[in-house]
């Protein structure tokens, strides 16, 4: 067989990427040969494939979670916005163009081409390939140039499911509509609906499902409970807006306090999840320089636009106490576009154009914006331990002086370094935090045994069981199987079915 079937969602971030996972998991503990699909994604939360092609991290995770080689045709179309209006384009895994929104119009129709070959890639090689929507299908002022919703389900004949995240409120407003603002064409394929993050007594929800599957003609085909403890490689910076349990935790000797910099075009905080994992570590984002002032690490991460993000950091006035607190020996870790900001210099003539930039001066270092992306997953050792990691950049680091560290280098309680994931290892990260607490005079120690990679496993098998437990799994086997039903109603806005 080459099934296939495409999870939208009634908005960003209502459960898509963990949906997609929880599928591919549930498919390949039946032994099932899947694999994950994204045709576009807007993210800056990128990975590294083995072969060097840059791709989404959440297609990235639904492969490990499907248990097969994450590869750029996964995720064939990437976009990183680098402003409010323009993007670069990032093509099986390439760099190929910096466009701007209307500019990224024209290259639709080749890109049809590259998401149906790339599609048809994997059809060819899986038995199920389980695609992830963008956004909202009902986003009707795109639907024209549409290559990853409602345009790739009439494109691959895909039945198409629709999450709703009901902790927003106004679910069932929003399956309805989602539906109803269809084309007769496209509602054909919508085939059913998945609540998610529900909580509370279910019979309460019954007589809404119902009245749901009346006025569309479709069914629930789960409701998915509220569930702690899975962010998964998330896309977007709305995920950093959700609750967390260790929101209001409070501080303790035994503690350790880390402060990420929440950058306006911050890029690859997966990096955090790592360290967020570990007990006694709370992790919390930060946009004033009070946010910063008790924390015994400060991060700046990664981000799609040094120079702008680093003026904007410079006009809220956090600058100043990232420099006050590195000078008073208190901890700070810059990675990548963090990393470069700590150097004396930034010569950028590529990612913004601005030329000359004077950095934080904190790490003896500069930095050349270069037109080629690096690309790469390098290894090193710190700490004597084994490091692996990944590097996306187009900003090349010059370090001319200080303690060795990674590829970067360490001077006092400031380190840096290009490379991304390197807290994903554990015997690493248990040792810097180990050098953090001390630095910081806390009593912290780093649990012997949290595993990343276990915990990651666990999560996904988390998934599998969400979607084992509560979707009608034969129904969805219908839906890969057999295709859309062919007797589905359209639905008129505002109105009952047309029978």
């Amino acid at each position: 067989m080459s099934g296939g079937l495409l999870v939208a969602g009634t908005t960003s971030d209502a459960g898509k990427s963990v949906v997609t996972a929880g599928l591919c998991r549930w498919l390949a503990r039946r032994g099932v040969k899947v694999a994950p699909f994204k045709a576009q994604n807007m993210s800056l939360n990128s990975m590294v494939t083995a072969d060097g092609a840059e791709m989404g991290r959440a297609q990235y995770m639904q492969a490990q979670a499907a248990g097969v080689e994450p590869r750029a045709v996964m995720n064939p179309v990437l976009l990183k916005p680098g402003s409010d209006r323009r993007s670069q384009v990032v093509v099986l895994g390439r760099p190929v163009a910096e466009v701007d929104a209307l500019q990224y119009g024209d290259h639709k129709e080749w890109l049809r081409g590259v998401v149906k070959e790339s599609l048809d890639e994997l059809r060819s090689e899986y038995e199920v390939v389980v695609c992830e929507g963008a956004g909202s299908p009902a986003e009707i002022n795109l639907r024209a140039g549409d290559i990853v919703n409602m345009g790739l389900a009439r494109m691959a004949d895909l039945p198409v499911v629709v999450v709703g995240d009901i902790d927003r409120g106004g679910v069932f407003a929003s399956l309805f509509g989602t539906v109803a603002l269809l084309e007769p064409a496209d509602q054909a394929l919508v085939a059913g609906f998945v609540v998610n993050k529900f909580r509370g007594a279910k019979e309460l929800l019954e007589p809404g499902l119902e009245q749901l599957r009346r006025l569309t003609g479709r069914p629930v085909l789960g409701v998915l409970p509220w569930t702690l403890g899975l962010y998964l490689d998330s896309e977007d910076t709305l995920a950093l807006d959700a609750p967390r349990p260790d929101a209001a935790a409070p501080f303790g000797r035994q503690t350790l306090r880390i402060a990420v910099v929440r950058f306006p075009r911050i890029s690859n905080f997966t990096d955090m999840d790592a360290l967020a994992c570990e007990p006694g570590v709370v992790v919390r984002y930060a946009a004033s320089p009070g946010d910063l002032a008790e924390a015994d690490l400060v991060v700046l991460p990664g981000t799609r636009a040094t120079v702008s993000d680093l003026a904007w950091l410079r006009e809220r006035g956090m600058a100043d106490e990232v420099v006050r607190r590195a000078r008073e020996g208190r901890p700070v870790l810059g990675i990548c576009g963090g990393h470069q900001m700590l150097a004396k210099r930034i010569e950028d003539p590529v990612e913004s154009g601005t030329g000359l930039v004077e950095g934080l001066g904190l790490l003896p270092a500069r930095v050349v914006f270069e037109s080629d992306k690096t690309l790469g997953r390098p290894r090193g050792s710190a700490y004597g331990e084994n490091v692996d990691g990944y590097e996306i950049h187009h900003g090349i680091v010059s370090v001319e002086g200080g303690e060795p560290f990674l590829d970067g280098c360490r001077v006092g309680a400031v380190w840096g370094t290009t490379w991304h994931g390197t807290m994903e290892n554990d015997g690493f990260r248990r040792a810097f935090l180990k050098d953090v607490a001390e630095t910081a005079g806390r009593d912290f120690t780093p649990a012997p045994d949290v595993g990343f990679a276990a915990l990651r496993e666990a999560t996904f098998d988390a998934l599998g069981d969400l979607v084992e437990e509560h979707l009608d799994t034969d129904a969805v086997w219908r839906l890969i199987e057999k295709g859309a039903p062919g007797d589905l109603p359209v639905v008129p806005p505002g109105g009952a079915p047309a029978i």
